[in-house]
Parts: C-alpha cells; structure tokens; sequence
C-alpha cells in the first residue's frame, strides 16, 4: 500500500509516527538533559566573574571523581566524594549567603524587554556624565583613570581600591580626580553601572612600543585593555588630551565627538546587536543582578 502526501494529515499518520519513533520515555530523557544543561549553564554564568566560580569549579571535578570511581567500583571514593559534595554544598551557601539572596531577590525582577531599555537608557546616561566630566578634566588638565567593566570581571582591581559603590556623576568624577584629595591617584571602577571603587591599582604594560611621552596613566590603561575587554578612558594632565584603550586597542588624541562615538559604539550599539537574543540577555541581567548589582 503506497504512501500519499494526503496521508500527513490523517491523525492514524500522525499517532503511528509517534507511537513508532518518539516514545514518552525518550521525550521526558530529552527534557531532562536540557533542563540539566540550562540549569548547569545559567549558574556558570550567575558565578562567572565572582569568587564563588571557583567553588563551583571544585564541586564540578569532585563530581567528575565520583562518577568516575562509581564506574570503576571504587566505592570508598565514591562515598567520601558524595560527602564532600553533600556538605560542601551547604557550605558554599554559607560562605557566600550573601551573593545568593541578593540573586534570589534580583533574579527575574521586571521584564526581558524592561532590562534592555534599561540597560541603554543607563549607559546613555553614563555617556553624558562622562562626557561632561572628560570635557571639565581635560580643559582643566585633571589626569582622569576612567574604566569601565564589560563581560571581563574586574573584581580584582576593584579590591586594590577604594570601595565606594555610588551612582555615577560628573560631579562625582571630577571630585575624584582633583589633584591632591585622597582618591586622585589611581583608577576609578565602573561596575554595572556604579563607580565601584576609585583610587585601584591596574597592570601597568611592559610594552616597549609605547611611546616614551606617555606616563603611567596610559600604561596602566594599555595593561589593562592587554588583560581585558574593560574600555578604559585616559584624561592626560600634561596635555589635556583624551584616550581610550579597549581589547589592546590605543586610541589617542581624540575630540569629543571622536571618543562620543566610541563609547556608543562599544556601550550602546552591542546592547542593540543583543536585543534578538533574549536568552542572553536574561543571563546577563541574572548575571549582574547576583554579583550584586543594584539597578
């Protein structure tokens, strides 16, 4: 009996192709690997840039051991592995109790569509004070260390400074940056859209092919932008000039609209290129919100 392209639309076609191909328990072993997988991922990516990462690195080959020893029939390992993972578990939720409820009460909080408003509607707002604060440094011949976190953590920078987790502002900036107060020498940190610490200490690059006219400012710029994606903003006190560094990129001697353009570029347009994707955008937002961000 021959087969028509009528046939796909009898429900008998339908019910014999799923009763043949897809059984319940294939489809609920399916499921059960995707939601094992996003649940794996998505806390990667909440822990990725945090101290608990490599908690979670530890439990992750403590698993690995114990799924290995249950293959091979160590069974003493395998029980001394089950409870480490038993109690470690609890002890990570312990140690870092505060990064988890402060994920737990931010996590899901208003829509996808919402936190990608909001996300541009910040960094526009970032841009302004920015370039008001650049625009009175440099006139002015302040030296400024402006960095701004992007998807490389800059925690460890964070810690060498002053912790000031404060709402950006022009006027914040150039109070920083004034000559002989406390917190002018160094770089200021901005963090999911804070000023996370001022007066932090950078790599300072040991490039030869800097030029000799550049001080410590630009090579602790440079150094950073050689070991991560952070865009760093340099106000020269010689000069007055404006510089960015960004993923080992120099880029001296720009004017306003030049370095406006940048900072669009780098801050506002890769939110729109993410707009599509939704996913990402939930992980970022989860991401940020678990790492403590207040928005």
């Amino acid at each position: 009996m021959g087969f028509h392209l009528l046939d796909l639309f009898k429900p008998s076609t339908w019910q014999y192709f799923l009763s043949n191909y897809f059984s319940t328990n294939l489809i609920i072993n399916i499921i059960d690997i995707l939601v094992v997988w996003f649940v794996i991922y998505k806390l990667i990516m909440l822990l990725n840039g945090t101290k608990a990462i490599q908690v979670f690195k530890g439990i992750a080959i403590i698993i690995i051991v114990r799924i290995i020893s249950d293959f091979i029939g160590l069974s003493t390992v395998s029980w001394l592995m089950s409870q480490v993972i038993t109690y470690g578990a609890i002890a990570a939720i312990v140690i870092f109790q505060p990064e988890v409820r402060r994920g737990l009460e931010h996590l899901g909080r208003g829509s996808i569509l919402k936190n990608i408003k909001r996300q541009t509607d910040h960094k526009n707002k970032l841009i302004i004070e920015l370039d008001d604060a650049i625009q009175y440094m440099s006139k002015r011949k302040i030296g400024a260390l402006i960095c701004i976190e992007n998807r490389d953590s800059l925690v460890d920078y964070v810690e060498t400074g002053i912790s000031l987790d404060s709402d950006i502002s022009s006027q914040l900036l150039i109070n920083i940056f004034i000559p002989n107060t406390p917190l002018h020498d160094g770089a200021v940190i901005i963090q999911d859209e804070k000023i996370a610490s001022a007066s932090s200490y950078l790599p300072l690059s040991e490039s030869s092919l800097i030029p000799k006219e550049y001080g410590t400012r630009h090579r602790a710029a440079i150094g950073l932008s050689e070991v991560s994606d952070a865009l760093t903003i340099i106000v020269s006190e010689e000069t007055g000039d404006v510089s960015i560094t960004h993923s080992n990129k120099f880029m001296p001697h720009l004017e306003q609209d030049e370095y406006i353009k940048i900072l669009n570029d780098e801050l506002i347009q890769k939110i729109e290129e993410n707009k599509q994707n939704i996913f990402y955008q939930f992980i970022e937002d989860a991401k940020k919100n678990f790492r403590g961000g207040k928005k």
